[in-house]
């Protein structure tokens, strides 16, 4: 296919419309072109199945003469994709799978396709991993860019060719923020406190030495999500038994923030704190955080009926406790007299 056919096709894949113009056509090609090379083009998309003629339009009477206006034949368009895409499956290494880009626009099976070339030479070579390594170590050895995987769209192609769970990467998270507590490293299970916002954990790290829980840790809302798989390799307690308590605020994105925790490593709700909070009056101001059922669902069945209730009637009036609501003084009593058991 010559360079200008190529052009135009690439563009009337892409084109929103069923008809396209002539000039729009013209325009697609360089001002060296002449026009019985452009016309020749034309013609080629024709006889391929790409572009019809729409005869009502009139032609320009030019020599070889074209449509004023042609219509594009999508289905022939998907059909050279498709075609291009399955026989590309073939060559490639078994455990990559391109069924994904059927249903995606060309321009990202043409944007994705160099570095799935680079991963299937990979895999051809050392086939699949075998050993967890950090996500820019893994990027460097499958494309040559370390980048790729962490600032790059890395993540969503081989989340496509359904590799990223093969691929044994360790995704990049800020390390875990923690003080811990030597007098309780001997004793399992290990208990860890993680607390949202960092007034409470500055009011409670003093007293840490004061509880048996191993660790009091800074969660800074959303990045516990990530940094928590650094717990057991921080500290240098692999493969030990582990707790967890979160403490956070009582809003809707506080509790969306303890389920998606307690998904991932089963986290509990820290009641002694929670209970204490519900004692006092709520503050309003978040009538507009988005509800996720799922998550307090999850959240009221470790309360009782009375508090659940309670709970129910203060988000539906769009309130909230803070973390802050309880004083120094108070979170350091409730965690060094709570009855926190191993049960």
């Amino acid at each position: 296919m010559k360079e200008i056919e190529k052009q135009l096709l690439a563009y009337i894949k892409n084109y929103k419309k069923v008809m396209i113009p002539l000039s729009e056509l013209e325009a697609r090609v360089p001002g060296d072109v002449s026009y019985r090379q452009f016309a020749e083009a034309v013609h080629s998309l024709e006889q391929g199945g790409f572009l019809a003629r729409v005869q009502s339009h009139g032609e320009n009477g030019k020599t070889p003469s074209l449509a004023y206006t042609y219509r594009i034949k999508k289905k022939a368009l998907w059909q050279t994709l498709h075609d291009e895409i399955q026989r590309f499956q073939l060559t490639v290494h078994p455990v990559l799978k391109l069924g994904a880009y059927l249903s995606l626009p060309e321009e990202v099976w043409q944007q994705d396709r160099p570095y799935i070339e680079k991963i299937d030479a990979y895999l051809k070579t050392y086939g699949l991993p075998s050993e967890d390594v950090p996500a820019p170590e893994r990027a460097y050895e499958l494309v040559g860019d370390e980048k790729w995987i962490v600032e790059g769209n890395g993540k969503e192609v081989l989340e496509r060719i359904q590799l990223w769970e093969r691929l044994k990467i360790i995704p990049v998270a800020d390390p875990l923020m923690l003080a811990v507590n030597p007098n309780a490293f001997q004793h399992e299970p290990h208990f860890h406190l993680i607390v949202e916002n960092k007034t409470t954990y500055q009011a409670l790290q003093p007293v840490l030495s004061d509880t048996f829980f191993t660790s009091l840790i800074y969660g800074a809302g959303n990045k516990i999500i990530s940094s928590i798989i650094h717990l057991e390799a921080q500290l240098h307690l692999e493969g030990q038994a582990h707790r967890l308590y979160y403490f956070g605020d009582v809003d809707l994105e506080g509790i969306s923030i303890w389920y998606r925790l307690h998904q991932k490593t089963r986290a509990e709700p820290a009641l002694p704190f929670y209970r204490a909070l519900l004692q006092k009056p709520f503050f309003p101001g978040k009538e507009t955080q988005r509800r996720q059922n799922e998550a307090l669902t999850a959240f009221m069945a470790y309360f009782s009926e009375a508090e659940q209730h309670h709970l129910r009637e203060m988000l539906a009036q769009g309130g909230y406790y803070p973390q802050e609501a309880l004083t120094t003084f108070q979170v350091r009593h409730i965690w060094r007299n709570a009855s926190w058991t191993a049960d």
